[in-house]
């Protein structure tokens, strides 16, 4: 549905094909962790019906991550009560001081309205010489490598879940963000199949 869809794509697809090796390139996006788990197909013996509890009042944290283009590695913030623009902010800081070696980072997002707020214009303002924005194009999340790694965070910890507290299921995603950060070398065949 959007119009220079074919041109974003195009400008992304270059940007990768010509970094320079002291730049990189990172694909970002926020995933939702539910207490009330996702529904869906599971393993259970036959003639027998599984179990999945809900705790009733849903609770929910946002994960902001980055998924580095060069060696497929998974960088996650910390998780917050709110997907806005201080989350974004800070996870760009977190970026910045994790990716020292780099001289510039080019960080590839979708159009989220709090991508674009002041207060990105204003940290950008401070930090414009370390970090560049791009954004894909609208509503094409097939575009993003990253969707991938959320689409295995809830086919392995969110769906169908038994955790009874929010704690309990953060404890199991960022266990397994941290067995699996360094996994994701493949997804970024991702970008160029889909796009």
């Amino acid at each position: 549905t959007d119009p220079d869809y074919d041109a974003k794509v195009q400008q992304i697809r270059d940007l990768l094909a010509g970094l320079p090796d002291d730049e990189t390139a990172l694909f970002q996006d926020e995933v939702d962790v539910n207490l009330n788990p996702k529904i869906g197909s599971a393993w259970m013996p036959r003639g027998k019906q599984a179990e999945v509890q809900t705790p009733g009042n849903n609770e929910k944290r946002h994960v902001s991550g980055s998924l580095h283009w060069r060696t497929g590695r998974l960088f996650v913030s910390a998780p917050t009560k709110h997907r806005n623009s201080q989350q974004f902010v800070a996870h760009l800081d977190d970026l910045r001081r994790n990716l020292r070696g780099y001289s510039k980072l080019h960080l590839i997002c979708d159009n989220a309205i709090f991508h674009r707020s002041r207060a990105v214009q204003k940290y950008l303002a401070k930090w414009g010489h370390r970090i560049r924005i791009h954004f894909l194009p609208k509503y094409a999340p097939e575009t993003n490598p990253i969707e991938r790694v959320w689409w295995h965070l809830h086919e392995t910890i969110t769906r169908n879940h038994r955790c009874s507290t929010l704690d309990q299921l953060l404890s199991q995603a960022y266990n397994w963000f941290s067995q699996n950060s360094t996994h994701y070398f493949e997804m970024r065949k991702i970008f160029t199949l889909a796009a």
